[in-house]
């Protein structure tokens, strides 16, 4: 049990580490803890207070401030690998505080969001490296906190979280981003694009898992899946999202037919 509760401590250290370098390095390392079978996760027991690192920068602003720029020109391909690292960084804390914040649950729940935190790490790897060949650093340039948001809304309720944070905010990348390889691709952009690659099939098993986890939970409190998921499309997004739909990528991480038809018709309608 000593063994067990150090290694949730050094989970804990992870993410509060506030370092993007050092942080991948501590997440990478626990990963390979459980990878190797030297640590079986457990339930974390009782959160308290979590503490969630990030560097001073970037410099946090509303979404609609941030420039829109073609991807055409180096400085158009520079904020968009940005954007996207602001996002697996965030994605990082995100995996790990699903982990640490709900406990409870069984020990394959744990597993599987400190794998996702493993991947994440290593997406914003790729593209800090990818952003530095560009010219920039991770925070050069304003991002906006929209995921991490999200976190603090569905702190509560670890059903609300895999329904919301994994299959909307997440999914919303199986729908853009092949698109920004298409234009990138279009640019010349061919060292991006393999690693958006990468990125968007990784994903996908990662919204997979929200899915799992979500529908599991749905059974256990007697509660139907596409009903419960509308409801809380309703209450915290007004029954509204952007389109258009990655249909395919969403239907094999776990979106079933009519939740589909019914995400498709509030798209048509915001």
């Amino acid at each position: 049990m000593a063994e067990v509760r150090g290694c949730w401590q050094r989970a804990r250290a992870a993410l509060a580490e506030p370092d993007p370098g050092a942080k991948c390095e501590q997440v990478a390392a626990l990963f390979e803890l459980v990878q190797s079978g030297r640590w079986q996760p457990a339930d974390p027991g009782p959160c308290g207070v979590l503490a969630c690192g990030r560097p001073g920068r970037p410099q946090l602003v509303n979404p609609g401030r941030l420039p829109r720029r073609g991807l055409g020109s180096l400085q158009g391909r520079q904020a968009l690998v940005h954007a996207v690292a602001h996002i697996e960084f965030n994605a990082i804390n995100l995996a790990l505080d699903a982990a640490l914040r709900f406990s409870g649950m069984p020990d394959a729940y744990y597993a599987d969001w400190l794998r996702v935190a493993a991947d994440e790490a290593r997406h914003f790897c790729m593209l800090q490296a990818r952003l530095e060949s560009l010219g920039l650093t991770y925070g050069d340039l304003p991002a906006h906190n929209g995921l991490w948001d999200m976190a603090e809304q569905t702190a509560h309720d670890v059903m609300i979280r895999m329904a919301l944070v994994p299959r909307v905010l997440e999914a919303r990348g199986l729908d853009v981003t092949p698109g920004m390889i298409e234009r990138l691709a279009q640019a010349g952009d061919h060292q991006t694009v393999a690693l958006l690659e990468v990125i968007l099939e990784e994903e996908e098993a990662h919204v997979a898992i929200g899915s799992r986890w979500f529908k599991c939970l749905c059974e256990q409190r007697g509660l139907e899946p596409e009903a419960t998921f509308r409801e809380l499309l309703e209450k915290y997004y007004g029954g509204q999202l952007r389109g258009p739909l990655n249909l395919p990528a969403r239907q094999r991480a776990g979106f079933s037919a009519l939740e589909l038809e019914r995400l498709t018709a509030l798209t048509e309608s915001a």
